[in-house]
């Protein structure tokens, strides 16, 4: 059980949540919170302030005043107009990993909304009604307006849901999804409309699972890499714990120790270990560097995404305490999208290195195995495109690395005349982690076939752990196969816990 207003969240547990369906409920802490700040919008109300986005219209309808019986109507309003997202829909997991950080940050008390708010979120998740929201019509600035706006519809028995798990889910129109879980359309009062759409939750939810996913795809490509290494009769002596103290990364360092733990006790390394070879190339000899330096990214970028999941990122901010209602900018994902931006330049470099590496593995003239990895080659291909795929799948992650962060084009009648497009950013950063994923899956599948050609020979205990879980997915090829089914099936494994795991009980062996 996740409790919101009463501890940090972490990217776990968002996961947790999105992908598993762990419970969560508003805490005490929280509730209080939220019915203080509730208190003071109200009083605004009854004492005739000039609140924004109460008792006044939005972007530059800002200067409207809005009269007390119309405040109701204002926020639902809002969310019909600003519902004009377009494109592909957001999957299930990012739409309830969108609820649950919408609810989070509502929870802190600073949005002047009731807590019976917070607590219909979270009956969405609980009961499985998941909001349809595309993906697209986002700046990121003023918050992902139109996309919080289609799940924000749900609430009120407008727009469309999927109703069930996963595995059984039916889309319909959202006042269906409510009665057939059992719920009723909530009212929205004045400001709650407002706050249910000035937030980063879309961003934030691509860019917090992205992370997920690249966390373990860093575990698989260290992994993959050792591996390849021990079939090229590359040498470890880089991974050495004194030479990287000399240049004292800590994600070098811990790569390091990692291609240690998998290479440990190789037949392999010690079959050349006095060959003339005096160094290798740069994607077996800096495996520590450049998968060191996104390791770095990695932990930079967890940091800024858990001070997004725990902060309020709404306007106005309601301040219980001194009853201050105050406009400000925390709505603004600049942080998010460079976050993101961040994420997938580091990621799109763990899939550069595993190309080259792939290529060296099908390139007799370096690998010294037989061509393209095939027992008869000529006759058959063997692993030839896996090199041309990795070699597409790069490709296309140098277009995606573009960042989205530098561009801006106002919005609002120039109001908003600085925008972070943080969604482009992630979902951007979304795409290139799983076409990673492919190509650290075909090298995974070009090693392991390396590796055989290698028998008798046995690769480090760390190493044949990898080969035994990548063979438990896909047998021993006999000739040639198709590659596109075998190499989805170890993508899902690389960004699965499976490679977190396995590196847990490597390191600890």
């Amino acid at each position: 059980m996740i409790e919101l207003g009463s501890g940090a969240l972490t990217l776990a547990d968002v996961a947790r949540v999105a992908r598993e369906g762990t419970p969560v409920r508003l805490g005490a802490g929280g509730r209080q919170r939220m019915a203080a700040s509730r208190r003071r919008v109200e009083a605004a109300l009854d004492e005739g302030r000039v609140v924004y986005g109460v008792t006044t219209g939005f972007g530059e309808l800002k200067d409207r005043r809005i009269e007390p019986d119309q405040v109701r109507a204002l926020q639902l309003n809002l969310l019909r107009s600003h519902a004009a997202g377009v494109g592909r829909l957001a999957s299930r997991e990012v739409a309830r990993a969108m609820i649950l950080l919408r609810a989070a940050s509502l929870a802190r008390g600073h949005s002047g909304c009731r807590p019976e708010l917070v607590e219909s979120l979270l009956l969405l998740l609980e009961r499985d009604v998941t909001p349809i929201v595309p993906l697209q019509g986002s700046v990121g600035a003023s918050g992902d307006l139109a996309p919080l706006a289609h799940l924000a519809l749900v609430l009120v028995g407008e727009g469309e849901a999927w109703l069930g798990p996963a595995e059984n889910s039916h889309r319909m129109p959202a006042a269906l999804a409510l009665r057939g879980a059992a719920l009723h359309p909530l009212t929205l009062e004045a400001k709650e409309g407002l706050a249910l759409v000035n937030g980063t939750q879309l961003s934030t939810a691509i860019a917090s699972l992205a992370w997920i996913d690249a966390r373990a795809l860093w575990e698989s490509a260290v992994a993959s890499a050792a591996l390849s290494t021990e079939v090229l009769l590359g040498s470890f002596q880089p991974a050495r714990a004194d030479v990287q103290e000399l240049r004292p990364y800590p994600g070098a360092i811990e790569t390091a120790r990692r291609l240690r733990a998998y290479a440990e006790g190789s037949a392999l390394v010690e079959s050349h270990a006095d060959c003339g070879r005096v160094q290798d190339a740069y994607s077996l000899r800096c495996v520590p560097q450049v998968l060191g330096a996104s390791w770095d990214a990695l932990e930079h970028v967890k940091r800024q995404l858990e001070i997004e999941i725990n902060s309020v990122n709404d306007n106005p901010l309601v301040f219980a305490d001194s009853g201050d209602v105050v406009s400000a900018g925390l709505f603004h994902a600049q942080p998010v999208a460079l976050a993101s931006d961040y994420l997938k330049i580091a990621v799109a470099e763990v899939g550069s290195l595993a190309e080259r590496r792939i290529d060296r593995l099908t390139d007799a003239r370096v690998s010294e195995l037989p061509a393209v990895l095939a027992a008869n080659p000529g006759l058959e291909s063997g692993y030839m495109m896996a090199q041309y795929t990795a070699a597409s799948l790069v490709s296309e992650n140098k277009v995606l690395c573009h960042p989205a962060s530098v561009d801006s084009i106002p919005t609002g009648a120039g109001i908003e005349d600085h925008v972070s497009m943080a969604p482009i950013a992630a979902r951007h950063c979304r795409q290139v982690v799983d076409n990673v994923a492919r190509v650290v899956a075909l090298e995974l599948l070009c090693a392991c076939r390396g590796l055989e050609f290698r028998r008798p020979l046995v690769a480090g205990q760390g190493s044949e752990r990898i080969y035994g879980a990548v063979r438990r997915l896909v047998p021993a090829p006999e000739g040639d196969r198709p590659l596109s089914e075998p190499c989805e099936k170890v993508a899902s494994w690389v960004l699965s816990k499976a490679p977190l795991r396995l590196a847990e009980e490597v390191l600890a062996s």
